[in-house]
């Protein structure tokens, strides 16, 4: 029973209840893009740094009084050229030394007495001040945005697996419930591994959170609003990073931040009490075979959607009784897994592309916003930059999807974000300061509209039983490319020009990869793996929008007397009228018994003596 044009109309569409669950289907968003982007106030290192002195490696017969702040430091510490004070180093002078004018070979040593920072972007300690993680300790930095990213991968395979078994809504309470549980815990780290294990753990249960949601605003829509209600989520997640930086200067301690930031995930807790807020997909439902959890669910929605108001007569009986002649009662739930995608080819090769165009979407982002360095070392400066460039990409993609359609417009963004990275990568020593700039700006904007756009058009080309599974896998894809990022930090960028150059390459692979892709504008979402096998590549141009994937022969089918319809209304009429007791045109037995029973005469020897009359007059 197809769900998009069968189900989905008769318990209101997209109607008022529809639009109330998606609004709170987006405020996961905000409280998930919160606990994410914490972690780059977290992990800032501060602009400058230096050794705390120490008077025990200083000469005996040096007088602190003497010196101002600066001549102190200047006497204590090594001056590197271009970059100022050391950052891991203190000189360390003989007992005896006199000679404070003269230049002579002083010794060097590590600082032992610990660091002191500058004022680091809004917070005044963070996980980098709070245990010294700097000079030999840096390392722990970018392994701590590894580890993070890990977490992720790691939530969205197995949470995507459970979606599709448990359901969205297990699925979200249960990662919203160890997502706030771990991130109380995370304030109470008191070392850094501890730190980095807890944030592994709570980024894959955030993940969880966010993949969840996502699938079940998906399936709340019809085609229409399917891109709009989806940007729409996107925004609450801009508005979410554009007040995170005023939040880091209210909180000024990460562990005060870190609290701020559960607090949406426990304000979530709610969708446990109240059921309606957050309910279970439809879709999902009817594609699993849960048949008496799908007619309780249409039962809610059509009567929250106020569809009774329109219709002629019980239309929550006329659904169900269609439901009734399409599935059987006793069929048992069928629930698939992601495995099951190895004896799939067109599913698992759009899987296979949309992650892999996620993958560049994600990744080569660190080759334009490194560019923005230059301009301005401000840390405010590229972070409100990246901000900006996903509120513009996802306003882009809401005026363009929906007219050129979704693989034409990916297709458009990998050629863009191709094209700008090989330029800069060829032409960076020729071009000029503002060429660069607006080359990297572009590249940002396209790839930042090519990572949302193939998340997007996964979920609806993804079939429903597995949608959570597969969309997972490719968000995960999405995740190792920002890892890749963390990579070059952990060299200290030392294979940047090789990173530049691979994921270069792959954007202008991808550009033929998405041409095998089909077209999901205006299409159903697929719900069984047949349906999504069935998916074909549309020509590459289509002369008119009602020419989109005709058949060979196009025949008019003749019309049919048939009409489940009426069938249906039926149906559902004459249930209701046998369920009531006293009914008008039920006959009852005489009160009496008959007259021929007075002359001794039971009623079958009556009869009898009737039929032998007549025999005896014919």
């Amino acid at each position: 029973m197809d769900f998009e044009t069968r189900i989905y109309p008769r318990i209101g569409g997209f109607g008022r209840y529809n639009r109330i669950v998606a609004f709170f289907s987006w405020i996961p968003n905000f409280a998930v893009a919160l606990n994410r982007f914490c972690d780059i106030f977290f992990t800032l290192i501060p602009e400058s740094y230096h050794c705390k002195p120490d008077p025990s490696l200083l000469p005996s017969t040096f007088i602190r009084s003497n010196f101002s702040h600066q001549e102190y430091l200047n006497f204590t510490i090594p001056w590197v050229k271009g970059s100022g004070l050391s950052h891991c180093e203190l000189f360390k002078y003989p007992a005896n030394f006199t000679n404070f004018t003269e230049k002579v070979p002083i010794e060097v040593v590590h600082c032992t007495k610990g660091w002191e920072y500058s004022q680091e972007a809004g917070l005044q300690s963070n996980y980098v001040t709070e245990w010294d993680l700097v000079c030999e300790n840096y390392w722990k930095i970018p392994l701590q945005h590894i580890c993070f990213m890990m977490g992720w991968i790691l939530g969205y395979v197995v949470l995507g697996t459970i979606c599709d078994w448990l359901g969205r809504r297990q699925g979200l309470l249960l990662s919203i419930s160890l997502s706030g549980l771990l991130g109380v815990a995370v304030c109470l780290s008191n070392s850094p591994t501890v730190f980095l294990l807890l944030r592994l753990s709570q980024g894959s249960m955030l993940a969880g959170v966010l993949l969840s949601s996502y699938i079940a605003r998906l399936e709340l829509c019809d085609p229409p609003h399917r891109l709009m209600v989806t940007m729409i989520g996107g925004f609450f997640a801009v508005c979410a990073e554009l007040l995170l930086p005023g939040v880091a200067v209210l909180c000024r301690d990460w562990p005060v931040l870190q609290a701020v930031a559960t607090l949406p995930l426990l304000f979530l807790l709610s969708y446990w009490c109240c059921s309606s807020l957050f309910p279970e997909s439809v879709r999902w439902l009817l594609a699993t075979g849960q048949i008496p959890l799908a007619r309780r669910s249409v039962q809610s929605f059509s009567t929250k959607n106020g569809v009774y108001l329109n219709e002629e007569i019980y239309p929550a009986e006329t659904i169900l009784s269609e439901m009734d002649v399409a599935y059987s009662d006793d069929t048992p739930p069928q629930y698939h897994h992601i495995l099951e995608l190895r004896h799939t080819r067109v599913i698992w090769r759009n899987c296979l592309i949309l992650g892999f165009t996620l993958f560049i979407g994600t990744g080569i982002q660190y080759c334009f916003t490194r560019n923005l360095h230059a301009y301005s070392k401000q840390f405010y400066f590229g972070y409100f930059i990246r901000v900006l460039m996903g509120a513009l990409a996802c306003i882009l993609l809401c005026l363009s999807v929906n007219r050129m359609g979704r693989r034409g417009v990916l297709l458009l963004a990998a050629i863009i974000t191709g094209l700008s990275s090989l330029l800069l990568l060829a032409l960076t020593q020729y071009l000029r300061g503002g060429l660069v700039l607006v080359l990297s700006l572009l590249g940002l904007l396209s790839s930042q509209a090519l990572a949302m756009l193939s998340v997007f058009f996964a979920s609806e080309v993804m079939p429903t039983v597995v949608r959570g599974g597969s969309l997972g896998l490719i968000l995960a894809a999405g995740c190792v490319g920002k890892a890749a990022s963390s990579l070059m930090e952990l060299q200290n960028n030392g294979g940047y020009f090789l990173h530049h150059v691979v994921f270069a390459s792959f954007a202008v692979l991808s550009v033929l990869c998405i041409m095998l892709l089909p077209e999901s504008k205006r299409k159903p979402l697929p719900d069984s793996l047949k349906d999504g096998e069935s998916q074909r590549r549309p020509p590459l141009f289509l002369s008119r929008a009602d020419r989109d994937n005709l058949p060979l022969l196009h025949t008019h089918p003749q019309p049919s007397e048939y009409n489940p319809d009426n069938y249906s209304r039926l149906v559902a009429a004459t249930k209701r009228m046998l369920a009531k007791e006293t009914l008008p045109y039920k006959m009852g037995l005489p009160p009496h018994p008959p007259l021929l029973q007075s002359n001794g005469c039971g009623p079958h020897r009556g009869l009898e003596s009737h039929r032998l009359h007549d025999e005896e007059s014919s």
